[in-house]
């Protein structure tokens, strides 16, 4: 079998698994050796869909943007740009308002220690199938009501869509536009992303599953807008994947401070909107793993690079229980590439 037989087997025995209804993968190298483009079940490898948490790789850029054209910088106080939110009592940690005091950096880097907001009675909605429009006062509202992560710069990232949320509206602010028409304007365009943008009306693209059941929740998925609300394609994210490793859309001396990484959950490290997985050599016996800087969605969509092999992986599972499988998997190809060029 060639590489892209191995490759297609691979993504046909984990679309065999349960509750796997389609998956869509697109690998691809700095050398242009590996090019491959293929999918499973019930799903064609141009398909939309919906990204997911990778959206927050987008904002990231975004945000260095505006530090770029001095607009904002990353340690002025978020609450000095959204005047027209009230931030107190958003995260109280033992009598501490720390709201008001948040800054950017503290949600680029989620170090904010806020609660998330989707963790809330939300994402039981989302896997049920209900279906519900938000704002951002609605996302203030569910992140006060949930008990706070940490204090922010407690020592490590924590997890929160709601730090993303806040990162959208200071972007609207600075700039005078909508999220999406920034996105439009200062990505998608000057890259050529055509099928790329926040999710808008009915059409999700590949449907999206909790285990067996399809979920039909284009509200929420339109809602959350900067934290995970973009639809794209495989092609259009390899085109982003790159653009953004290769410092295209921002001053590169940012990609120094945008992987300043903290101990998120394992195996996860997290950057600036950026997520980073290294596997320890004694869960490898004692051999190294290649380094995969990207992010993931909690979709199971991935977008990923390995800089040593240089391998761009993005796809989708799109499954809302399969949030941790595209680790394993991603590794798994990358070992197929590796016994490939060992081999000759």
């Amino acid at each position: 079998m060639t590489l892209l037989q191995k490759i297609q087997a691979l993504i046909d025995a984990e679309c065999a698994k349960a509750n796997t209804h389609g998956v869509i993968v697109r690998i691809f190298s700095g050398d242009g050796r590996v090019d491959f483009k293929g999918s499973a079940g019930v799903a064609a490898p141009d398909t939309r869909f919906p990204i997911a948490s990778i959206t927050k790789m987008f904002t990231a850029a975004l945000i260095m943007q505006l530090v770029d054209e001095g607009r904002i910088n990353l340690d002025q106080i978020v609450q000095s740009i959204l005047t027209d939110v009230d931030l107190s009592g958003l995260h109280i940690v033992k009598g501490v308002d720390h709201g008001p005091a948040l800054t950017i950096r503290h949600l680029l880097h989620q170090t904010s220690g806020l609660a998330d907001y989707y963790e809330s009675d939300l994402a039981a909605e989302l896997k049920e199938g209900k279906d519900r429009s938000y704002d951002l006062h609605d996302v203030l509202r569910l992140t006060k009501a949930l008990p706070p992560q940490a204090a922010p710069d407690s020592g490590k990232s924590y997890y929160s869509d709601t730090n993303y949320q806040l990162l959208g509206a200071v972007i609207e602010t600075a700039t005078g536009q909508t999220y999406s028409r920034n996105l439009q304007s200062r990505i998608c365009e000057p890259l050529g992303l055509a099928q790329t943008g926040v999710l808008q009306g009915n059409d999700i693209g590949l449907p999206v599953y909790h285990q067996d059941k399809r979920l039909d929740v284009p509200q929420i998925l339109a809602s959350m807008t900067s934290d995970g609300g973009i639809i794209s394609t495989m092609d259009e994210m390899l085109i982003f994947l790159r653009a953004f490793m290769e410092c295209q859309l921002f001053n590169a001396q940012n990609a120094v401070q945008m992987r300043q990484w903290n101990r998120l959950f394992f195996p996860l490290q997290y950057g600036y909107g950026l997520m980073r997985v290294k596997l320890p050599r004694w869960m490898t016996l004692f051999r190294a793993t290649p380094e995969l800087i990207g992010h993931s969605g909690s979709s199971g969509s991935f977008a990923f690079y390995a800089p040593e092999p240089e391998i761009y992986l993005i796809g989708t599972f799109n499954q809302t229980d399969a949030s941790r499988r595209p680790i394993g998997f991603m590794l798994r190809v990358l070992g197929l590439v590796a016994k490939e060029r060992y081999s000759r």
